[in-house]
């Protein structure tokens, strides 16, 4: 059951870079300023990793096919996406962060958690050390950032979308009740659209109407999201900002130019992609048991299929081998393959068990 005891009060910021990568790309090369651009491939099968602002007013968005970004905005320039840069702009992010606190929970490149209650610089007022931290970021990498402040994770991330880009705001205790009950619930973080479709079709609407059901009631129809739900409902989120989030599972994919139907093909081009997942196990000394390959079909289905080992995997060709049996398994394909994926999971490390993974993203 969710915990809606009162909360010892914490002052939580939920930074978040504006339009990170295409910010950077826009830095980068002057020739991109104030230009729409797209983070992405351009080809037929390519996908929007991220928009600039300038792209956001045609409607523009990540993950949107970058067909579809083309019709909305003709003159919008693809760029292809330069991850070493953005996780090197990121790790400096990062260190300005730990000058304020060692409490820092990275969601992404370019968004964290930062607990602030009992900070470095003995600064009494986060909304202060939140406007102290972006023109530090923006003065270190030339990028914009916003920021949202509250008492607790939820509130903190709504906060930071309210004033973007380049901006902050603050969700007091006071407050925090009634933002929520006047939010649309397809608003919240943490509630994705099948969720919002499912909540409408229940007569939920906004939080007051999410605040209206039953704890029993959102447990039965949302199962262990049910209790959160209720919670935030009543802006009550307990959860802690974790400084070293344990890394669940690995993975990578690719989507082709043109579909797969063969049985070869399909296993042939899972080998590159087993060899990104490795190459990240060995940098970062684990292995793991669970092999998922994820099949995506022309019609955009997908299905996944997964085993599970007595033991870590010893090797690449090894791993290879379990995610070519179960691609195996799914053939013949019931439609073209147009993406193929692989992930490992229930991940071991080779290190002390006192010591937690942790990625960059």
């Amino acid at each position: 059951m969710t915990d809606l005891s009162p909360p010892p009060l914490r002052k939580i910021i939920h930074v978040d870079m504006d339009a990170f990568y295409a910010s950077v790309e826009q830095r980068d090369n002057p020739e991109l300023r104030g230009k729409p651009v797209a983070v992405g491939g351009a080809a037929a099968r390519g996908v929007v990793a991220a928009a600039s602002y300038e792209a956001r007013v045609f409607g523009v968005r990540s993950a949107m096919p970058s067909v579809t970004a083309a019709r909305k905005c003709p003159d919008i320039v693809f760029v292809k996406p330069r991850f070493e840069v953005y996780r090197v702009v990121s790790q400096q992010i990062r260190e300005i962060f730990a000058d304020y606190t060692p409490l820092i929970e990275p969601l992404s490149l370019d968004e964290a958690y930062l607990d602030v209650t009992d900070n470095l610089k003995g600064m009494p007022i986060a909304t202060e050390i939140a406007e102290e931290i972006r023109a530090r970021i923006k003065t270190v990498t030339g990028l914009n950032a916003s920021a949202g402040i509250s008492y607790n994770k939820f509130l903190a991330e709504m906060a930071s979308d309210l004033n973007k880009p380049n901006g902050q705001a603050v969700i007091t205790p006071k407050n925090g009740p009634a933002f929520v009950e006047s939010l649309a619930v397809s608003k919240f973080h943490g509630v994705g659209p099948a969720t919002a479709e499912k909540m409408h079709r229940l007569g939920i609407e906004t939080g007051a109407d999410l605040k209206a059901k039953s704890l029993e009631f959102l447990a039965a129809h949302f199962g262990k999201s049910g209790p959160y739900f209720y919670g935030i409902a009543r802006g009550v989120d307990n959860r802690q900002v974790k400084p070293d989030r344990e890394r669940k599972s690995v993975g990578a994919e690719d989507t082709f130019a043109e579909d797969l139907v063969a049985l070869d093909d399909a296993q042939r081009e899972i080998t590159p992609l087993v060899g990104k997942v490795w190459a990240y196990c060995e940098k970062h000394r684990i292995s793991a048991k669970t092999v998922t390959v994820k099949i995506k079909f022309s019609d955009f289905q997908q299905i996944t299929r997964s085993r599970t080992i007595h033991r870590p995997l010893l090797s690449d060709g090894e791993m290879e081998g379990v995610a070519r049996q179960l691609i195996e398994t799914a053939f013949p394909f019931r439609k073209p393959v147009r993406l193929l994926g692989v992930t490992l999971s229930n991940l071991v490390t080779e290190e002390p068990a006192t010591r937690q993974l942790s990625l960059i993203v």
